[in-house]
């Protein structure tokens, strides 16, 4: 049995146990112990069976119980923590992941009753240093290095990461270590992160609780960690959330804070918009890279970087910019997207720093989480501190508010492959950007304090981002990130978020914004079921429109009708559904009153001319068509739908001049075979066969096809004086045509 089937019956045990099948459970989990040999467990799931056993039997013959539903939950509980059990033993036993490797060779050596005073110690004597000239003391052996320091924060991580649950002591020596006032909050940081990472391998009530006790704290680099720990757990754990009131009633009394309500959607439409970052990161590839490329190589000359640095141009813009664009016009536009897309908080740097992390610091799996602060030591293995230019280039990276602290770490080893000079040089421009964001980021603090807290999580999202995609291992590890985040589906968080309309309508409205349309249409559902709006329903419409469900559309947007909201705008979008239902009758309907509404619109003019083209009203169709070719004669569409209406109304002629427009400009298959139907009736059989086969030779019509279009025009051409016998014997002369 590997990691995978191991991983799918425990999944399918939890299933059944969150859905109350607790038969089927039971079942699976004594042929996981029996397949399994861990039959020392036997003994404990046989009470919990034939405790459920005498449940059944006393229920069936209506014996009154006040208790049993509380003894039913703790039951179930019970059952959850045997299942949680057997299958960290089974992966401790022969799991091949990163994860279980390690924790086999993991010793600890933790004493929780000095531990603390011992990590608070190094940075006593580092204030004690500070404060004397006294080479012996700043050298003395007795001395805690920080890279010793380090390193036992890097041994408790892997013991938060590797405890399956937290005791009274751990708990009270994560609470203090959280609360000191001498440890660095970076490393208290990098232990909230532990607690998520062993959270999501081994689920413990005692885990959330520390989570909330982070989030209580006043410091946004820890209680922004401990938040996103805690919505990830909410959402992998949900469906047995239920059964732990501790961990449920903690959610409600926050959520009475309009802070945390503001806190929680901002994270979770940060998680959401992590689902972006491929799809940002294609467009970075494949449209903003190649335009780039485009530029001419002489962009120091054009831009005249010495004259940039020259403070005496003062604010004037240099006009030589505008021609940087000229090789690539379509590059500013793109680069404006990639701006707004930064200021938003969008992923945009993944792909840049995707190669950069191979370098050694990300071989210690921990350092994955550890937040970027100057001070680290394992910088001091890439860098010379005693290089100002170095020092002020460290922190210009701290301060970078648009990288994640991985992309930060990534950054910082590049620095040896830099010379210094363009060190110095890169640090200066950093830090002018950098004093620039500061001072918006004050004003917005001004004027919304969740702001600095919004960045935070952010890029701590954008970490985990690379852990989960990047880390050589990758694959040992459930991707969060593969998650729908549809936390509005969820039972705890789902009644939690609905306690605020105005929350689940942003949630809503961003997923609107991102055209996930079923996550959308599933909130904007729930948001009409409380309260009825046109708006909504032209929004739910507009979903269903795009996911192809054209009744369910139709539905959404004639119950908009009742609100008279954007009418014109409606009655298009029910005319579109009707014809994509093949009822172009309705259709024109619609289209009808739309043209009460708006006489001179074209779209419109060539809707309603379609509709009478899948009517077989051709007459009618060109008078249509030729009012928009008239008012409109640059637009080339007009053209096809035309000539269409022309053969079969009978005017070959008029046909014929249309097609050839069409072939003339860039002609398609359809355009090809349609002229060969124009000939064929003009009498023309050798001009229709030509281009018969230019349509199957010159395109992508595969003769199956192409026969298949045909055989649906053949009563067209029947009724237009084709003889019916001759059918057969002209496109066996095509198969001919075709193979010389």
């Amino acid at each position: 049995m590997n990691d995978k089937d191991l991983k799918i019956k425990y999944d399918t045990i939890c299933q059944h146990l969150a859905e109350r099948k607790l038969k089927p459970a039971f079942d699976l989990l004594e042929n996981l112990i029996r397949e399994s040999g861990l039959l020392i467990h036997l003994d404990e799931w046989r009470n919990l069976e034939q405790n459920y056993s005498y449940m059944l039997k006393y229920t069936v013959e209506g014996i009154q119980d006040p208790e049993r539903q509380k003894v039913y939950r703790k039951l179930i509980i019970s059952v959850f923590e045997l299942c949680d059990k057997i299958y960290d033993e089974l992966r401790l036993k022969m799991s091949s992941s990163v994860t279980y490797e390690k924790k086999r060779g993991f010793k600890p050596t933790l004493q929780f009753d000095t531990l603390l005073d011992e990590l608070e110690d190094f940075y006593l004597q580092e204030q004690l240093v500070s404060l004397v000239d006294d080479a012996e003391v700043k050298q003395s052996s007795k001395r805690i290095s920080a890279r010793d320091h380090q390193q036992k924060m890097v041994t408790l991580f892997y013991f938060v990461w590797f405890q399956n649950e937290l005791n009274d002591e751990h708990r009270t020596f994560l609470k203090s270590f959280l609360n000191s006032e001498l440890i660095e909050k970076s490393y208290k940081s990098f232990i909230v992160s532990a607690l998520l990472m062993s959270l999501l391998r081994y689920f413990d009530e005692a885990k959330f609780s520390v989570l909330f006790d982070a989030y209580e704290h006043e410091m946004p680099e820890i209680n922004q960690r401990a938040i996103v720990g805690l919505l990830i757990g909410f959402y992998g754990y949900d469906s047995r959330l239920g059964y732990y009131p501790s961990i449920t009633g903690r959610l409600t009394l926050l959520n009475e804070n309009p802070e945390f309500k503001q806190n929680l959607e901002q994270v979770i439409i940060q998680l959401i918009r992590s689902k972006e970052t491929e799809k940002i990161q294609k467009k970075i590839t494949d449209e903003i890279m190649p335009e780039m490329i485009k530029i001419s190589p002489n962009l120091k000359d054009k831009i005249n970087l010495d004259s940039l640095m020259d403070d005496s141009l003062g604010e004037d813009e240099n006009p030589e910019w505008e021609k940087i664009f000229e090789d690539s016009p379509g590059l500013m536009n793109k680069m404006q997207e990639f701006s707004e897309l930064q200021m938003e908080g969008a992923d945009v740097f993944m792909s840049s720093f995707a190669m950069l992390k191979m370098f050694p610091f990300f071989s210690e799996f921990a350092n994955w989480f550890m937040p970027f602060f100057t001070k680290n030591p394992e910088i001091d293995f890439v860098v010379n501190r005693a290089d100002s230019s170095t020092d002020q280039f460290l922190k210009a990276i701290a301060a970078a508010p648009v990288l994640c602290n991985s992309d930060k770490y990534s950054f910082c080893f590049s620095l040896q492959n830099i010379p210094a000079e363009n060190r110095e040089f890169m640090a200066e421009g950093l830090k002018a950007e950098m004093q620039q964001f500061d001072e918006l980021q004050n004003d917005e603090v001004l004027t919304d304090p969740g702001k600095k807290a919004a960045y935070i999580s952010n890029l701590y999202i954008q970490d985990l981002y690379r852990f989960f995609k990047l880390h050589p291992r990758k694959t040992d590890f459930e991707d969060i990130f593969n998650w729908r985040f549809d936390f509005h589906n969820k039972q705890v968080l789902g009644e939690t978020l609905k306690e605020d309309a105005n929350i689940v309508r942003n949630i809503a409205e961003y997923y609107f914004l991102k055209n996930y349309y079923n996550e959308a249409a599933e909130v904007f559902n729930y948001l009409l079921n409380e309260e009825k709006s046109g708006e909504l329903y032209q929004k739910l419409g507009y979903c269903y429109q795009k996911l192809g469900d054209f009744e369910l559309a139709l539905k959404a947007y004639k119950s908009a009708e009742l609100f008279e909201l954007n009418k014109k705008w409606n009655l298009n979008k029910i005319a579109l559904c009707y014809r994509n239902l093949k009822q172009p009758k309705k259709a024109l309907e619609y289209y009808r009153e739309v043209e009460t509404l708006d006489e001179d619109n074209l779209n419109v003019q060539l809707n309603i001319g379609h509709c009478l083209l899948e009517l077989d009203r051709f007459e009618e169709a060109l008078k249509t068509y030729f009012k928009v070719e008239y008012l409109m004669p640059e637009n080339k569409k007009v053209w096809k739908p035309i000539g269409w209406c022309s053969l079969v109304a009978g005017k070959f002629e008029q046909a014929e001049k249309y097609f050839k427009k069409l072939l003339d400009d860039s002609p398609n298959k359809h355009d090809l075979m349609n002229m060969g139907h124009v000939q064929w009736c003009l009498g023309k059989r050798k001009e229709a066969l030509d281009y018969y086969k230019q349509s199957i030779v010159k395109t992508e019509f595969t003769e199956r096809e192409f026969f298949e279009v045909f055989h649906e025009d053949l009563h067209y051409l029947t009724g237009l004086g084709i003889d019916k016998d001759d059918v057969p014997i002209m496109l066996d002369q095509l198969r001919y045509f075709v193979e010389e």
